[in-house]
């Protein structure tokens, strides 16, 4: 039995066995997605493998220097991705995720753009206490609206509210407590994404889209209008993912606010212990 195994070979053997492949292969953009399809997706439209390991499902880009893994559903299961992948040379992450829209306005397919998550799952306590706010990378988001601004795409901005809390649609308490928070969207993910990342210092976004409208009754997800939002909207999703992960590159390259130095090169990341 070997002993005193180091944090970073931990992390990177852990994540080669959720991944089914070496960590060497992860490209220096990532997006993360709860969606296997969306990796099946990458692999098809770029011509490479997809690869699947004990627990993610992965996809590598080489000619794009694009990675995506799918890390499955919850906020245990996002922090261990933001744990394993912070270890890894990566300089831009995002989000592709689906949320419910609380908002009448909104509408299915609509894109939007969290700048901040309510914490309520539970998962962030274990990074931070529940005073330190759950927010997304500056520079991401704004590589985010940037791309939606120059595609002329409909989109929203505004306060998540992350819950592992399932089938809360039919809990009258759980929704009054919910109107009252003012979040505009709602998912399973962003608070714990955004508060391991910030502890890890890993650059990291989100670009979600509206797949159902769950304070009406009429809009609440089903088998079905989950597959019409597949077929409707995860082409353009992945697309614009890709889009502005290569734009957050290029803000990098010329020292735009919001990214962590490591991610940029002006210092390398301290030794952890």
């Amino acid at each position: 039995m070997e002993q005193n195994i180091r944090e970073e070979q931990f992390a990177k053997e852990t994540l080669e066995r959720y991944s089914g492949c070496d960590a060497s292969e992860f490209r220096s953009n990532l997006i993360l997605t709860n969606f296997p399809r969306y990796v099946e997706y990458f692999a098809k439209t770029r011509g490479v493998n997809m690869i699947e390991g004990s627990m993610f499902k992965v996809a590598h880009c080489p000619k794009e220097d694009v990675s995506i893994l799918d890390f499955k559903i919850g906020s245990p299961a996002a922090a261990l991705v933001v744990d394993l992948c912070s270890f890894l040379p990566v300089k831009a992450s995002i989000l592709l995720g689906m949320c419910g829209g609380l908002r009448r306005r909104y509408q299915v397919g609509d894109y939007f753009v969290p700048v901040a998550s309510i914490r309520d799952e539970g998962t962030s306590d274990f990074y931070f206490p529940p005073e330190v706010p759950a927010l997304a990378n500056f520079l991401m988001q704004k590589a985010v609206t940037d791309v939606l601004e120059k595609q002329k795409t409909t989109y929203h901005i505004g306060i998540t509210y992350t819950t592992n809390m399932r089938f809360w649609e039919f809990n009258e308490d759980f929704k009054t407590r919910l109107k009252m928070s003012r979040a505009q969207a709602i998912e399973m993910e962003c608070a714990t994404l955004f508060i391991a990342s910030y502890k890890r210092k890993f650059t990291l976004g989100a670009l979600l889209l509206v797949s159902d409208l769950p304070l009406n009754n009429s809009g609440i997800k089903t088998k079905k209008s989950s597959e019409f939002v597949y077929e409707q909207h995860m082409p353009d999703h992945v697309e614009k993912g890709i889009a502005v992960l290569k734009y957050a590159r290029e803000m990098q390259a010329r020292n735009v606010k919001g990214a962590y130095h490591r991610n940029i090169g002006l210092l390398k990341p301290p030794e952890r212990k």
